[in-house]
This record gives C-alpha cells, sequence and structure tokens, in this order.
C-alpha cells in the first residue's frame, strides 16, 4: 500500500471518529438531569424575556435541528457560546488549554522517561527480585484510582509534610523566576498522580516484548559473536521491543487525558478537566461540547501520529 494512501485511510478513519465522538456527546449531554435552560435564564424574567433569550440560544428548537446547527458552526469553527460566562467557547477553552498541555505532556515524558529504563531493567533481570518487584508496582499502580492517589499525595505532601501546594496551578503574585518556580512545584503533585497511573502499562509492555526480542535469533547470534549482554540488550533488542510501546504511547494518551480531567478536578488545576467538572455543575452545554470535541480531537490527532510513525518505523504496517 502506498504510503499517501496509508496516511489518508487514517486520516479518514480519524474524522469519522471525530464524527462519533462529537454525536454521541451531544445527545448524552441532553440526557443529563436539569434544565439547561436555568444557565441561561433568570427566574425573574418575563416569559417573553425568556422566549427571546431560549431562542437566541437555540434551546427552544428541536433535538434534531440543534444537532444539525452545531455540525455546521463546527465545520465553521464555531464552538458555540458558554451559557455560564456569555463568552464564545473557544475563548474560554483556550485560556486552559495550555495548563492541560503543561500536565499530560509533563506527566508523558515522565512516564516514558521513567518506564523504558524500568521495563529495560525488569527485563535483563528476568525471574529476580528487581523484576518482580517492578512488576508487582507495576500492577498495583495500574490498579489504583486517579482521585485516591490525588487524594493520597494531596495529605501527604501537602498537608502532613507540606512540602508542595495543595491546590491551583501557580502562586497568585509571583513574577519572573519565581512565578515559574511556582508552576514547577504546583505542577508536581498533579503529574505524579497521572504517572503513577500510567507507567505500570509502559513498564510491563516494555518487559513483555524485550523479553521476546531478547529470545530472536538475531540477539543469539548477535551473543554467539561476542557482543555484551549489555550491548545486545540496548542496541539490537530494545530497538524492536521500542515499536509496541510507540504504539502503547498514543492508545495511553485517551487514558491519560480522561486521568487529567480527574486530576485537574482534585488540585483544581485550571485546564480543561477543570472547565469540563464546572461547566457540569452549571448545566453549561456548550463548553462540556468543546472541551469534548477539543480532546477527542487531540486523541484522535495522537492515534494518527502514532499509527504514521509505527508505519514509518516498520513498514510492514502499510503492507498489511
Amino acid at each position: 500500500m502506498p504510503f499517501a494512501l496509508f496516511v489518508l485511510r487514517r486520516l479518514g478513519r480519524g474524522l469519522l471518529t471525530i464524527w462519533f465522538a462529537v454525536t454521541v456527546t451531544f445527545l448524552l449531554l441532553r440526557l443529563l438531569p436539569g434544565d439547561p435552560a436555568l444557565a441561561v435564564a433568570n427566574p425573574n424574567m418575563t416569559a417573553s424575556m425568556r422566549a427571546t433569550l431560549l431562542s437566541q440560544y437555540g434551546l427552544d428548537q428541536s433535538l434534531i435541528v440543534q444537532y444539525l446547527k452545531y455540525l455546521w458552526q463546527l465545520l465553521h469553527g464555531n464552538l458555540g457560546v458558554s451559557f455560564a460566562q456569555s463568552v464564545p467557547v473557544a475563548d474560554a477553552l483556550m485560556s486552559r488549554l495550555p495548563w492541560t498541555l503543561l500536565l499530560t505532556g509533563s506527566a508523558l515524558v515522565v512516564t516514558v522517561v521513567l518506564g523504558i529504563p524500568l521495563g529495560v531493567l525488569a527485563a535483563s533481570r528476568r525471574g529476580g527480585f528487581l523484576d518482580r518487584l517492578v512488576q508487582m508496582g507495576s500492577v498495583v499502580g495500574q490498579s489504583l484510582f486517579v482521585p485516591s492517589v490525588g487524594v493520597l499525595l494531596l495529605y501527604v505532601f501537602g498537608l502532613t509534610f507540606r512540602i508542595f501546594p495543595i491546590g491551583g496551578a501557580f502562586t497568585d503574585g509571583a513574577y519572573g523566576i519565581a512565578w515559574y518556580l511556582s508552576v514547577l512545584t504546583h505542577l508536581v503533585l498533579p503529574c505524579a498522580s497521572l504517572v503513577l497511573i500510567q507507567i505500570g502499562s509502559y513498564v510491563l509492555t516494555l518487559r513483555a516484548t524485550l523479553i521476546d526480542a531478547l529470545g530472536e535469533d538475531y540477539c543469539t547470534l548477535a551473543t554467539a559473536n561476542g557482543l555484551s549482554e549489555r550491548r545486545v540488550l540496548w542496541k539490537h533488542a530494545l530497538r524492536n521491543a521500542l515499536l509496541p510501546t510507540t504504539t502503547l504511547i498514543g492508545l495511553q494518551l485517551g487514558f491519560l487525558v480522561g486521568g487529567a480531567v480527574l486530576t485537574e478536578t482534585v488540585y483544581a488545576y485550571p485546564g480543561i478537566g477543570r472547565a469540563i467538572y464546572e461547566a457540569v455543575t452549571q448545566l453549561d452545554f456548550p463548553v462540556l461540547q468543546g472541551a469534548f470535541v477539543l480532546l477527542a480531537a487531540a486523541v484522535v490527532a495522537a492515534n494518527m501520529i502514532t499509527d504514521i510513525a509505527y508505519g514509518l518505523l516498520d513498514p510492514r504496517v502499510k503492507t498489511a
């Protein structure tokens, strides 16, 4: 299969996935208990004023008309207007997006940087104490619930020992270097919460694929030719073992985004996740829809990039 066709097929699947996510989100939000009109209409309004306001936001129209209008707006890059804030949803979300990108990006980098050495360590010490210890820690980490980890870290490092701040993204009144340091200290606990949950998958996947790679003929031949165990491990086996791990990075990004939503709520971190929590409490449908579309597009884009990168690393994928 030509590489251009391979990319176009992935792009088509990505657009179809985004459309499906948009449709499901639109319908599910309408099933939430409560009247969204309460978010835009004042109880003291007259009937005519209320009707005018609901008509302005399109809440007086049928569900199918609202859906078609919403799709048309999305095609033109319009995410609507927030019920609660009376500002464009795009503006409300763009002010939150950098904080979510900082949190998820940091967690992903730390997870990969720590996960690869731990996976290699476990595979190179297969059956030993360190291998069992790493496996046990990975399984325990995967079994944890993000809010539970967040609350535990807050209690231990935020309240008991008071090493890190317990909420927010920076210290008010800080400027220059002090501001950047405050951003870093506020990032530590939310990032650690996501890393503890995610790292087990990378470690266990890399361990399994690395053990398989070490059993392949080319590694056996390299060892027979006198190459050291360390050189065979890091130069030959690891290169092929990283292919499934590369795919896992894209697949796990969806879980990372979901975890970020919960983490930001626990730590009052001003990202997209916190905006979703606030929008749920206010029945702010446009913000919820915009946030879910933005997150869905980010996850789909990450998976597409991962697929394309995997296709470049392994030509067999394009001909499958």
